[in-house]
């Protein structure tokens, strides 16, 4: 279904949850809002459809307890195709993105072959996502060893930062920086004001953790022994090295996946040097603590890991306070003989969460429970990712803004089961989860994904590749559509 009227009791417009009329362009961006009294949406409907023969045809009426929200945009998700799209591909992750109510997602430069470190790897990537995405999706540049050349010409062609990490990534096609070889991408990075993010835990200080605990071959079933190996200390101090080389570059820098809340003071204190850093949590880190994990339960090993509970609620005071600007999946996902390779030795499974599809409503079910609003969870879903890659048309409900919309219904229950979940790989630390609060619906640019009132139609494969903002020296932030079939 194309909107051209939404018309619903509870839309946040500008921070408040309030009843309003959207209009909707043919281009698929939010002509006008007007704010309605509340009870006044059923009159609405009638006067656009009086007005409008047409009205009625491109209208959706949202029933009165649903709750309409700008669509999110996960800013770290791994899709994993060209090379390994057993674990997960194009189709797979962005339907089940659509369905957990993201609009936009931006795909991390690994785990796919080749990696996003040059131009002709970007290409290869954006060839194989063409015709295959349900929602719109932009791409990460990688910093490795070597690819300092390619750095300029990936955020010209249209990358919207540059990944690396501190330590072994876990695959050999991407291999992780030293010290000076961050600095000197950092250094030119920051001339053309471009964003680095950063998987921040220090090898040697993991190596030594890891020794303590029985070494590195020693078998593990219990996860709070596995994450004893990647101690909090170990993001401390990349964080505080990380945090020099800001300082020393003056590079726009991100930390990605933060897990360990004592860094938090570390970060605030950067900030009110002036130093631009920003940082991310999960909703696997929000949801979970380590003193729960079953023992061998691979689907919760992700690094750096679950932390104990303690930990969990500092990182949502965080939150609270804004010292963590964002909430991101970073869905990871792998085949099942990968996830539980050795089990249930928990040092030989692949290390990721699959949470594309239920991250918002768990965070969103987390956030009530502690008395946190919708309203504040959409700024971190939505709002600040977007704000983040410099997508200004994205993640927020006004004019000119694109169309994108999720639809929740915040009394819902609901049982995860990983089995019914789109992502490729039924795998799922969400698995058996109860959430309260569940998406029912989504709509890009004016295009109506699915509904509640009609969950049997197949989702529209719709989304359109989105380049950064440096892309071709100011030139538009879009590239034209590359839809599959409506």
């Amino acid at each position: 279904m194309t909107v051209r009227h939404l018309i619903a009791e509870r839309v946040l417009v500008e921070g408040d949850l309030v009843p309003a009329h959207l209009e909707i362009d043919h281009q698929g961006a939010i002509r006008r809002i007007t704010r309605l009294a509340p009870g006044q949406a059923a009159r609405q409907a009638a006067i656009v459809r009086a007005r409008d023969v047409s009205g009625g045809t491109g209208m959706l009426r949202v029933p009165p307890r649903l709750v309409v929200l700008p669509g999110n945009v996960d800013t770290h998700v791994h899709l994993n195709e060209p090379g390994r799209t057993s674990w997960e591909g194009f189709a797979t992750g962005t339907m089940a993105a659509a369905l957990g109510g993201a609009t936009t997602i931006v795909d991390m430069p690994l785990n796919s072959i080749p990696p996003t470190v040059n131009v002709p790897n970007l290409q290869a990537k954006q060839t194989a996502a063409e015709g295959q995405t349900y929602v719109d999706v932009g791409f990460w540049g990688g910093i490795v060893p070597g690819n300092a050349d390619d750095l300029q010409p990936l955020w010209e062609a249209g990358v919207f930062g540059f990944k690396c990490f501190l330590l072994d990534s876990g695959v050999p096609e991407f291999p992780p920086v030293t010290p000076a070889q961050l600095r000197e991408a950092m250094i030119r990075i920051q001339r053309f004001d471009g964003l680095v993010i950063v998987h921040a835990e220090d090898a040697r200080t993991i190596d030594v953790a890891t020794a303590a605990h029985g070494g590195p071959h020693r078998r593990m079933k219990r996860y709070r022994d596995w994450a004893a190996t990647r101690p909090a200390e170990a993001e401390l101090t990349a964080i505080e090295g990380l945090i020099d080389a800001v300082r020393e570059t003056g590079c726009r820098t991100h930390i990605l996946h933060l897990a360990a809340a004592g860094a938090l003071e570390t970060i605030q204190a950067a900030r009110d040097e002036g130093l631009p850093i920003t940082v991310e949590t999960c909703p696997h880190y929000l949801c979970f603590e380590a003193e729960s994990v079953p023992d061998g339960a691979a689907e919760f090993k992700c690094c750096p890991p679950i932390r104990d509970a303690g930990n969990r609620e500092a990182l949502w005071q965080g939150l609270d306070e804004g010292l963590i600007d964002m909430v991101v999946t970073d869905h990871s996902p792998a085949t099942r003989e990968q996830k539980y390779k050795g089990a249930p030795d928990l040092t030989q499974a692949w290390g990721g969460v699959s949470g594309l599809q239920v991250g918002f409503a768990a965070v969103a079910s987390a956030a009530a429970e502690r008395g946190i609003s919708l309203e504040k969870v959409s700024r971190w879903m939505a709002t600040n990712t977007a704000q983040q890659v410099g997508l200004s048309h994205k993640g927020r409900i006004a004019a000119g803004c694109d169309a994108d919309f999720l639809l929740y219904d915040p009394e819902q229950t609901h049982v995860v089961s990983s089995a019914g979940l789109a992502h490729k790989n039924p795998i799922s630390a969400y698995n058996g989860y109860e959430i309260r609060g569940t998406v029912v619906g989504a709509v890009l640019r004016g295009t109506q994904l699915f509904s509640a009132q009609d969950s049997s139609a197949m989702l529209l494969s719709g989304g359109e590749q989105l380049h950064g903002p440096g892309y071709a020296a100011g030139h538009p932030v879009r590239t034209e559509k590359t839809v599959g079939a409506r």
